[in-house]
């Protein structure tokens, strides 16, 4: 069997209750037709970056999928008929990663981002402290403004 990944995004205005109980309809799809589903991760309601049918916002939701084509090709027909998939992709990969995707990890596992003294002092600290201004130009514009 080939191993896939698949996105679908799901109208803005179901609950995302709904959304993962549209994405278990397709899981299901997958296993009658003798697949299995790795991993599904329900990403939540993301801004999209520009309108899809008039939706600002889609709910993502990704799987991993161990599946024979005509299990792939049957979920991707039922996706197209749904009202409530807003757009989808299948991308055929090589190995199934198991470990959660970069949309579900944390900004604090992605790296250590280090302080800022691992980059160097900032940009303004060498130029030191501000002249005084000079008294005879505050004073001629105190003196117009009177």
């Amino acid at each position: 069997m080939a191993l896939y990944e698949c996105v679908l995004i799901a109208r803005q205005d179901i609950s995302a209750a709904q959304a993962e109980q549209l994405s278990e309809q397709f899981a299901q799809i997958v296993r009658d037709n003798g697949g299995t589903i790795a991993k599904s991760e329900y990403w939540g309601l993301k801004t999209l970056t520009y309108k899809i049918k008039k939706n600002r916002k889609g709910h993502y939701t990704l799987f991993n999928i161990d599946a024979p084509s005509a299990a792939v090709v049957e979920m991707e027909r039922n996706m197209g008929i749904s009202e409530d998939v807003l757009r989808f992709m299948t991308v055929r990969v090589d190995e199934l990663d198991a470990n959660p995707s970069a949309m579900m990890q944390s900004r604090n596992e992605r790296g250590d981002r280090g302080e800022r003294g691992d980059r160097g002092p900032r940009r303004f600290d060498d130029r030191g402290p501000r002249p005084p201004r000079r008294q005879e130009n505050v004073a001629a514009a105190e003196g117009e403004t009177a």
